[in-house]
């Protein structure tokens, strides 16, 4: 009987396959300079923070929505989701500032929190787009659908965005830094052409 062809690679070819893969062109410019264990650091903390940042925007949501607590006008659903994403925001900014993009802050505080602020608004509206759609263009006005498309479908894509974001525009200064490095001076020594026209 002869051998059956097995798909998985040599454990020599999957590691070369895996550097391959590593150093191509596309990944290194996903990775922006890192190296894929930075990168890992880096995606691992933002996950962190997404995580408390998410107990914070879901556990508030809830509080403010369906716990009675607290009456609110118009749709209570939409009008607790704005407010938990605005103080999910903050403390996202904050945690994020200090310790996941640390060697990435701009010394701007406020132009840094304003661009923040901007891309998270982007991912509320990703948020509240799907819950708009779920409670009036589905008809689903319960807390468990309101969590699916507000706190699941919601949050997903909202997080997504945020993180290239973040990683492009946000928490960028050692790109910017390296780019006025490599921009061309202005020189004070006139050019040859330049001291002609002087001398005339």
């Amino acid at each position: 009987m002869g051998n059956t062809p097995s798909s998985a690679l040599p454990p020599s070819q999957l590691g070369a396959y895996t550097r391959r893969v590593l150093n191509s062109k596309i990944v290194q410019r996903l990775l922006k300079g890192q190296s894929f264990h930075e990168w890992l650091v880096e995606f691992t903390r933002f996950c962190i923070v997404g995580l408390g940042s998410y107990v914070v925007d879901v556990g508030l949501f809830n509080l403010l929505a369906h716990s009675n607590i607290l009456t609110l006008p118009g749709d209570s659903s939409m009008v607790a989701k704005t407010i938990s994403v605005t103080i999910s925001v903050i403390f996202s900014w904050i945690v994020n500032r200090l310790w996941t993009f640390r060697e990435k802050r701009s010394e701007s505080k406020t132009h840094e929190f304003s661009m923040f602020v901007l891309v998270n608004v982007g991912g509320m509206l990703i948020a509240l787009a799907c819950l708009w759609f779920s409670r009036y263009g589905l008809g689903l006005r319960s807390q468990f659908a309101d969590n699916i498309s507000a706190n699941g479908v919601g949050l997903v894509l909202g997080t997504a965005f945020r993180y290239v974001m973040y990683r492009c525009i946000v928490f960028s200064a050692d790109e910017r830094a390296e780019q006025s490095q490599h921009s061309p001076a202005l020189s004070s020594t006139p050019t040859p052409l330049q001291a002609d026209e002087l001398a005339v």
